[in-house]
Formats: structure tokens, sequence, C-alpha cells
């Protein structure tokens, strides 16, 4: 019908006769209607931008369905006996299914006939359509391997199955796995590293309806494995990460592609970006308390009301056998569309950061903090100086140690593409924490987005803890 209107529209347009025709639509009253060439070539118009237009969609879809991280890829495979191990992750569970029974609303896949059964595969009344064949028929006596999120039903572990692509029937029991130990001593010496990466748009091939993310392509699968061998070789204890979409998403990425760097603990709040990118934090040591800005308002120089562009995230850091310290997560707004309209946002933002700092060192002067991050300015900026600040509380770079020895001012390049090459990653402390910098430790590894997938590159420094 939408169409008819349309076609109607054309030819108005175009000022042929009109006489009503049989279309074989509802009749439109009040309008009328053209015949001959005019009305077949507006047809043809019409319809052929409604196709394309569906095309476009279609394409988008396909797009964003793209998977680079195969379902299986990382996860643990675990004998049933053990699924307690996976518990709240997504796991590949293998074993016999000894009994297949039914209570009305659920049925169960059993792997033992004990009561209640140490594991059980669970699936409810509303999915047997999705099963082509009787389960008892299909699953009884087979060898098979189910993969999901093992939860717990009266304390006893479980995995809900949905589909039968789920459960894949197998000749004989796999060899199972369990994640590899931290590559490594933790705290090696004493020391600690910590890293700042902007990672490029670590985003998945699944459209998020409440974020604008259908511009942003999944990352590709060479541009992962780069990152990957990118990150394993900074062999940081502690690395910030800028540009991720979600944290299912950088889970899924540490477990197939970094299965061996003990990043055991992740740290993602969801931020303010239309975009979603976000913060975040992969860590082998523990963490402590957490605190997300990402509701903060305030008041800028320009005096118009703001919130961070994406979050001021703050992480409490607990090196065993050290002090704990602060990590405090940035990711500034860039000049793409100017820095005359970036400008004022960043230094709203960093303006609030000075003064939750200032705040922090007047109730402990030896307050233990890094700032740390993208900053999308360079150290002579405007930015970085309100930032950074004077007297006894300012803040100290890592690289300054790189600039003293013969680096441009700014310091060597973060930012590596096209034609902006500069220094706009930083890893920043307060003085307490520049007190137990490790002298010389400070690296700024070069690459690009075709040699790491980034077109950023990592700033790493080590640090004292004990």
């Amino acid at each position: 019908m939408r169409l008819i209107r349309l076609v109607v529209q054309f030819s108005r347009t175009i000022g042929q006769p009109v006489v009503p025709i049989n279309t074989g639509l509802p009749v439109v009253t009040g309008l009328p209607f053209v015949t001959g060439l005019p009305l077949l070539l507006a047809v043809l118009f019409f319809l052929g931008l409604f196709l394309l237009g569906g095309g476009r969609q279609v394409q988008s879809g396909q797009a964003q369905s793209e998977e680079v991280i195969s379902p299986n890829e990382g996860l643990q495979h675990l004998d049933w006996k053990d699924a307690r191990a996976a518990l709240g992750e997504e796991a590949l569970i293998s074993g016999k299914i000894v009994r297949v029974g039914n209570s009305g609303r659920v049925n169960f896949l059993n792997f033992d006939t004990k009561r209640p059964p140490l594991f059980t595969g669970i699936i409810f009344k509303k999915s047997l359509d999705n099963f082509p064949r009787p389960l008892k028929e299909t699953y009884l006596g087979k060898i098979v391997r189910i993969r999901g999120r093992v939860v717990t039903y009266q304390d006893k572990p479980q995995i809900v199955i949905t589909d039968p692509e789920q459960i894949e029937i197998l000749d004989e029991l796999p060899e199972t796995t369990t994640p590899v130990p931290a590559n490594g001593e933790v705290l090696a010496g004493g020391v600690l590293r910590v890293a700042t990466y902007n990672v490029l748009n670590l985003f998945d091939g699944h459209d998020d309806p409440y974020h604008a993310d259908e511009s942003t392509p999944t990352k590709p699968r060479a541009e992962l494995e780069h990152l990957a061998r990118s990150i394993q070789s900074l062999d940081a204890d502690v690395l910030a990460l800028q540009e991720v979409e979600s944290r299912g998403y950088l889970k899924r990425f540490v477990q197939a592609l970094l299965p061996e760097m003990g990043y055991q603990n992740i740290v993602h709040f969801e931020g303010n970006d239309l975009r979603g990118i976000d913060v975040c934090l992969l860590s082998r040591v523990p963490i402590g308390p957490v605190r997300s800005h990402r509701h903060l308002r305030f008041t800028g120089p320009d005096g118009v009301e703001r919130s961070f562009s994406r979050d001021l995230l703050a992480v409490t850091i607990l090196p065993p056998g050290g002090e704990s310290f602060e990590m405090w997560l940035v990711h500034l707004k860039s000049n793409s569309g100017g820095r005359e309209y970036a400008e004022p946002i960043r230094l709203a933002e960093v303006g609030q950061v000075r003064r939750l700092l200032d705040e922090a060192l007047a109730a402990d002067p030896k307050a233990r903090i890094l700032l740390l991050g993208d900053f999308n300015d360079t150290w002579s900026s405007k930015t970085l100086q309100t930032l950074v600040g004077s007297g006894p509380k300012a803040l100290w770079s890592v690289a300054s140690e790189l600039v003293e020895n013969g680096s441009n001012e700014n310091g060597p390049d973060t930012y590596n593409k096209g034609e902006f090459h500069s220094m706009i990653d930083y890893i920043l402390c307060t003085p307490a924490m520049a007190g137990v910098y490790v002298k010389g430790s400070c690296r700024i590894v070069p690459g690009s987005t075709s040699s790491t997938g980034s077109d950023h590159n990592p700033v790493t420094a080590s640090f004292k803890m004990k």
C-alpha cells in the first residue's frame, strides 16, 4: 500500500494523465492512478528502491552476525564429574547418558543414577519442539559433549539445553582439559608490570540494540590474532584496555586467544559511549573494590554540564604481599569532528579527574594511584597540562625517561595511523606511585593495524610492590 501511494505521488510529479486502473489491491479513494509506460516505470523505480533498501539491511545483518571466534574455541573441556569447576562459565561437558527422565515440565539427561544426580543436562518442555526425535531414542546410552553455561540447582551443577546443536554425539570419550595456570610467577621479584592499550574496536558480530554499533564491523580474525600476540609480548600483570564492546566478548577473546596469560580477573562496566566502546581491565593479581564514575555530572570551563564520554573506572589492585594501589582508567574524547568540538569536552573531563585526584591526595598525600589510558591529546596540550597539574600533587609520566633520552618533546608515538602520529597514551603516577617506579622499565611497543591489530601502540611500566 505504501508503494502504491509513492507511485501515485511520483506520477503526479511527472504530469501524466491519470485514469483508474484495476491493481488487485484495495482502492485508495480520491487518488488517481496512471496507466501505460509511466506507471510501469514508476512501479519499477520504487520497487527497485525498496529491494535495494532491503538488500542493504540483509547485508548489514550478515556483517553483524559474523563469528570470528568459534563457539567451542577456548572453552574448558571437562568430564561431567568435574563440571562444578566451570560454575558460572560456558564450558564443554562430556560423558555417557545413562538415564533420560521427565517430570512433565522438565526433561533430564543424567550421567549417573544417583538421586539427585551429580550433573544434569536440562531441557525444558518449551524447548522440546527444537528436537526432531524423542530424547530417549536420540541420547540414551550415547557418549555426548554438551556446550552451555554451568549453573546450579539445589547445589548441583547443570546445563540448560535449548537447541540440539548444544549436544554433540561422540564415538568415544574425548580428552578433557582444564584452564592453564598463569604464565610465569606473578610478581616475580616483587615487581608488577602494568600496561595500557587501545585495542581498536574489539567488537563481536552481534547487533546490540541499545548502542549504535551497526557502523562498527566485527574485528577480523587476523587482527584478533595479531592483537593477541602483541598482548602476549607485553606480558603485563595488569592491562588497561580501551575500545572494548562488552565484557562477554573480551572474556571470549581471552579464553580463545590468551588462555595462558592467567587473566582470571576481568573488570568491565558499561560506559556512556553511544557506540559502545568501553574502558576495562585484565589482571592476574587479585582485584579489590571497583568504582565507576559514568553517572557523575560536572561543569566544564565552558559552563556546560557534562558527564564522562566513556567512564572514569577506578580499580583497586591487591598485589600479593604488597601494598594496594588504584588504577584509574580513562579514554578521553578524540578530535574526530574537529578539535574545536572535542577540546571543551576533554577539558571538562580532565578538570573533573584533577578535582578527584586532589581530593584523594588531600585525604592521603601518599595515595598510590596510576592514571592511564588513551588521552587523545599530546603532552604539551592544555588537556594534559590541566590534568598533570603542578607542585607537590603533580602527576609524573613514566614516558618522561624516554623524552630525556632524546625523543621528541611529546615522547614516542603511541597513535600509529596516518598523518596524526603522536603520543596520546600515557601512564601517569601520583608522587607515591612514582616513588616505586622501576627506573628504565617504560616501553612503548611500535606496531600497526596490520601487525598488532591496533592503531595505537601500548605503553608498559613496572613498579616495585615489595
